[in-house]
């Protein structure tokens, strides 16, 4: 989370500031790469809201892009936001409403002894694109994958027809085509279901991924298998959990696709305080890159 020290980019809203780093992305460079960053590492930049109904504006940045909303993201800045103190924390609960550059995020904590337990925030608008589409893979043949978006678009494949049971020693084969959900097997509503999600540049979300989450709500609701107020957990391959629900029916795109309202709950810590400087001397003032840890990256 960058807290201080970065001025809020040129814009009339947090889409248009996240376009502006976009533009220049030197910043992201710096946060990221090499050697300050790493290829599973994330940034949020804070900033003012030019919202008068928000507490807080937000941009994600992410290892190769700026998605305009991610779910662990938001977890994370909530609870920075009231743990530090920069917006009022008040227990048991404590409401706020967040810019994303996708839009208002409403986020609900649960909050004690000064720390937050948990963050539950409401997700933009979740549909399916396509059901059963099938798509040819190099090694594996036809896959059928369902195209859903919760945040970001997601081609959804069964896990087990691929012979993955979503464990960590199956990271390296998991990796690949991003936007990737490899799905297990359903465990029905209220239970825990495992998952992967493969995020640019091509390794695995260690979180369980809110984004990914809402998107699979939405496929099961269009499927007939959740209905509003069931609620589905998602675990990664590391065992990080998210629980989902669905709030509500919506629709979008001028009410012509059937949508849900998804809400995702999980947790977020703050495992350290830093502070990042460039040396006028150093070569490589944005960090770099090799392809030895980032896929498919050039040297540079």
């Amino acid at each position: 989370m960058v807290v201080d020290g970065v001025d809020p980019p040129p814009g009339k809203t947090v889409f248009e500031q996240m376009q502006a780093l976009k533009r220049d992305d030197s910043l992201r460079r710096f946060l990221l790469r090499e050697p300050r960053g790493s290829v599973a590492t994330h940034a949020n930049l804070i900033v003012p809201p030019t919202r008068n109904d928000c507490d807080a504006g937000y941009i994600v940045m992410e290892p190769t892009e700026y998605p305009p909303m991610s779910g662990s993201n938001t977890m994370c800045v909530a609870t920075v936001l009231l743990e530090t103190g920069r917006v009022p924390m008040h227990e048991p609960e404590t409401t706020l409403r967040l810019e994303a550059p996708a839009g208002l995020v409403e986020v609900r904590a649960a909050c004690r002894d000064g720390r937050v337990e948990s963050v539950e925030l409401t997700n933009v608008p979740s549909f399916v694109a396509h059901l059963g589409a099938t798509v040819e893979v190099e090694a594996f043949g036809t896959v059928e994958v369902d195209v859903a978006f919760g945040g970001m678009w997601y081609a959804i494949a069964d896990a087990s027809k691929l012979g993955f049971e979503i464990e960590p020693q199956e990271a390296r084969e998991l990796a690949g085509v991003s936007i990737a959900q490899i799905a297990a097997p359903w465990q029905g509503v209220g239970a825990v279901t495992r998952n992967a999600v493969v995020v640019a540049p091509g390794r695995l979300d260690r979180s369980a991924t809110g984004t990914g989450l809402s998107a699979r709500m939405a496929v099961l609701h269009a499927r007939g298998l959740m209905r509003v107020g069931d609620s589905m957990s998602h675990a990664s391959a590391i065992g990080s959990l998210f629980d989902g629900r669905i709030v509500a029916e919506t629709t979008v795109g001028h009410g012509a696709v059937p949508a849900i309202v998804p809400a995702i709950r999980g947790s977020a810590w703050i495992t350290g305080v830093a502070e990042l400087y460039v040396d006028e001397r150093d070569p490589f003032p944005e960090g770099y890159l090799l392809s030895d840890t980032w896929p498919g990256a050039d040297t540079q």
